[in-house]
């Protein structure tokens, strides 16, 4: 099955670690790739020594990226160098390889029939950046043993991934404190 957690809530990468950690308890073998994302967050320290079974792969730059007018004057002087902007259909060249690489890196893993589940985590966002095409992807997709449960993470999940999916989570932000100024906080959202 083919899975995908999008929207603008909070809780697509948690809900997709719960599922890792179920699957581990039944015996299975999980390949987890979070694009876009470097090792930073809490989640990735428990992650890597937590199962012989668990195979986590970062891969990701220490910035974020945003496309010109996605944020306001305030909101980039804000970010300051921790975000890279770029103009409309022309990502950063090298951290469109990286990602391409990545996919392929994952692809990989999956044919040796090795893992039961292969989650990759925030490829939505790479995709809705331009960081992947949807070719990139439907290629991956293609190479995974019909064995394999794919988890596709992040918002934004393209229409065409949607409809392919065999199951769409959309996480609906109803309220958050994020609008009260409160930045993530280690260990909740980091």
């Amino acid at each position: 099955m083919l899975q995908v957690y999008t929207g603008n809530g909070k809780g697509k990468t948690t809900a997709a670690i719960g599922l890792v950690v179920r699957a581990l308890g039944a015996g299975m073998h999980v390949y987890m790739m979070q694009f876009m994302k470097s090792l930073s967050y809490s989640e990735q320290h428990v992650l890597q020594g937590f199962s012989p079974q668990l195979k986590l792969k970062t891969t990701g730059k220490p910035f974020f990226v945003a496309k010109e007018g996605m944020l306001s004057p305030a909101e980039r002087k804000a970010w300051g160098t921790k975000v890279v902007v770029f103009p409309p259909g022309k990502p950063p060249v090298n951290y469109v390889h990286l990602m391409q690489k990545s996919v392929k890196e994952a692809a990989l893993a999956t044919v040796t029939g090795k893992y039961d589940i292969l989650v990759l985590d925030e490829i939505n966002v790479a995709l809705f950046y331009g960081l992947l095409l949807q070719e990139d992807v439907e290629t991956l997709l293609r190479t995974v043993p019909d064995t394999t449960e794919v988890v596709m993470t992040g918002r934004e999940a393209p229409d065409w991934l949607i409809e392919k999916a065999d199951l769409v989570t959309e996480m609906k932000e109803i309220k958050h404190y994020y609008a009260k100024g409160i930045s993530a906080r280690k260990g909740i959202e980091n």
